[in-house]
């Protein structure tokens, strides 16, 4: 089976290479950004992820002799010096990305790829696959985590994910953004994700009883009983023959761990177990929900006083059910001209679809005792203001005239080198540190950004040059448009008369 994943993106890039190396510009120098427009599901914050899954795509990056069949098979007819030159194909460019983890906001550069445009074209597509996805389930997770607090949750959501690779990788998300296992066998023996599952209806419709079942099961498992309970009636049957199980593990010296509701009034089912495991004198033994849970679900269940102290959620997380797509471009923003690289910008009658020309560099200011964020700050890659640690100013690109100046701060520099020359010169960092690296970040917000509802807006500032320098070439645009327009007007008046 051909494992080669550069036909992996859309057939307008292998075109769009083609056409460049037919006009001899495929060497043209370019950078191109990647962000997203729109903070998702209304969050006040969205969280980083699918770096690790961009880093081995590009590590194997190649054309094989089937991918180069295939091409020769296309209608376009591609020449074969073109598929010569991409069965060479080898990136050679650089790349800078934010940590996986961190919190990140609306347009703000999240990738930074520069180099060939025979190189830099071909990878838009798998980069934003991989980045939207595991960003999108990662802040939906974050979300549920920041409801949740202590609680334990599970990501049981494989079955009914959009395949194998985004259960897989949504898995990973979630477990970044503070799931603490996944019911993902895979996911668990790929990334060391702890794994947890209980048994299913099934299981309990096999036998003659559901107190046979519930016993057969605690036979065979002893260490790590979870009895589903709502197979047939709840407080009726389930949880009275779970306890029945509970007595018979403790007089061997074992114990039930926990019970699961899958099903009815969460609320009121798991309040009335609380009760019904209390007064056996199982104190110990946790209440676990699944059934279509999310952040919304699980926020109006604790405020009913529900007594689960562990959540599976599986349909509305891996499937981001409320926002399925993020919306991350990729945009050029420089280019080579005439040996030089000149900022480029794109127009467009959707103003927030006006891009921001030049290469750029984030920059996270951080109050220098309180040690929280107070704004992100995007400059030209030419300026050095923030590492020479001057006075910044910070201003609504929106609203100019609200700002405030900045003298003394601590300052990140968010984008951190991927390649270099074509080199992987980044230390990959374990799934633990990511994980921990997320619950740092947390802790340098302010509540008003982190709230679930209404979050206060995070500043994202625009660099007084970078400002300047897409206002400068908006007006040149307008001027050509200009120039343009009279023109055509004097050809028309020139055909009248």
């Amino acid at each position: 089976m051909n494992s080669s994943m550069a036909l992996h993106t859309d057939k307008y890039q292998i075109n769009m290479m083609y056409a460049h190396w037919k006009q001899g510009t495929h060497n043209q120098n370019t950078v191109f950004e990647a962000f997203f427009r729109k903070m998702p599901f209304g969050n006040g914050y969205a969280v980083f992820a699918g770096l690790e899954r961009i880093v081995e795509y590009m590590e194997k990056l190649h054309f094989s002799d089937e991918d180069i069949d295939y091409l020769r098979e296309q209608e376009e007819q591609y020449d074969e010096g073109f598929l010569e030159e991409l069965r060479r194909f080898q990136f050679s460019g650089q790349m800078d990305a934010v940590k996986e983890g961190t919190l990140v906001f609306a347009n703000e550069p999240l990738i930074r790829v520069e180099g060939r445009v025979f190189e830099t074209q071909l990878l838009e597509t798998a980069i934003l696959n991989f980045m939207n996805f595991q960003t999108l389930i990662a802040t939906k997770a974050s979300r549920i985590k920041q409801v949740a607090k202590d609680d334990i949750l599970m990501e049981f959501g494989t079955r009914r994910a959009q395949e194998a690779d985004a259960a897989l990788w949504g898995a990973r998300a979630a477990y970044i953004a503070g799931f603490h296992a996944t019911s993902n066998m895979l996911a668990g023996r790929r990334f060391g994700i702890p794994t947890k599952g209980t048994h299913a209806h099934a299981w309990v419709q096999s036998f003659a009883s559901e107190l046979d079942a519930f016993e057969r099961f605690a036979e065979v498992l002893p260490d790590q009983v979870t009895l589903l309970v709502d197979t047939y009636d709840t407080l009726h049957s389930g949880i009275p023959n779970a306890i029945t199980v509970a007595h018979e593990l403790k007089s061997k010296g074992k114990r039930l761990s926990a019970i699961r509701l899958d099903s009815g009034d969460l609320a009121y089912l798991s309040i009335e177990a609380r009760k019904m495991l209390d007064e056996a004198g199982l104190h110990d033994v946790q209440i676990v929900a699944s059934n279509d849970l999310d952040e919304n679900t699980i926020a109006d269940l604790k405020m009913q006083g529900a007594k689960v102290t562990s959540w599976g959620v599986g349909t509305q997380l891996i499937t981001a059910s409320d926002q399925p797509s993020l919306g991350g471009v990729y945009k050029l923003v420089e280019r080579e001209i005439e040996g030089r690289m000149e900022p480029t910008i794109k127009i467009s009658a959707n103003p927030e679809k006006v891009t921001y020309p030049g290469k750029k560099d984030v920059y996270r200011i951080i109050h220098p005792k309180k040690k929280r964020a107070i704004a992100d700050y995007i400059s030209l890659s030419s300026e050095d203001d923030v590492e020479h640690k001057r006075r910044i100013k910070l201003f609504d690109p929106l609203h100019p005239y609200m700002h405030k100046y900045v003298d003394h701060y601590l300052a990140e520099r968010l984008l951190e080198p991927i390649y270099r020359a074509g080199e992987l010169v980044y230390d990959r960092p374990a799934l633990e540190e990511i994980r921990n690296y997320h619950q740092e970040q947390l802790s340098m917000f302010w509540p008003e950004y982190l709230r679930k509802r209404n979050p206060e807006p995070y500043h994202v500032d625009y660099s007084t040059k970078a400002w300047e320098l897409k206002r400068d070439l908006i007006e040149e645009h307008v001027e050509q448009k200009s120039k343009w327009r009279a023109m055509w007007q004097d050809s028309d008046d020139s055909h009248e008369s």
